[in-house]
């Protein structure tokens, strides 16, 4: 059977303003499980440079049924933090097989 892995998914929330009325941010930890992780190919590292001036270095593969915000928002797992920089593309949930159904591409983030 196919399984993915737990992943961290940190979203940035805009949680008050300061006395210059610039927005406060706040990171919020949740953990999604059965995240499903595969090193882009090198077509899809060209294609992204071309697309968007980044850099993917994984693709993760979202649950169905999942409704966290992840465009945007950065992700942890194999030790190391990655953002999320593309928008999903996502299959119609009862057409597709398996337990996925969104996928996003992942960078680097140091």
């Amino acid at each position: 059977m196919l399984k993915g892995i737990t992943v961290k998914l940190i979203n940035v929330v805009d949680v008050d303003r300061d006395e210059f009325n610039a927005p406060i941010y706040e990171e919020v930890e949740i953990y999604v499980d059965n995240v499903l992780v595969q090193p882009a190919t090198a077509q899809e590292i060209i294609d992204s440079q071309n697309l968007y001036g980044r850099k993917v270095v994984y693709n993760i593969a979202i649950p169905k049924g999942d409704k966290h915000e992840w465009e945007n928002q950065y992700v942890e797992f194999f030790g190391e933090r990655f953002h999320v920089f593309t928008p999903a593309v996502e299959g119609i949930e009862n057409m597709i097989p398996l337990e996925w159904n969104k996928k996003y591409q992942v960078e680097r983030y140091e």
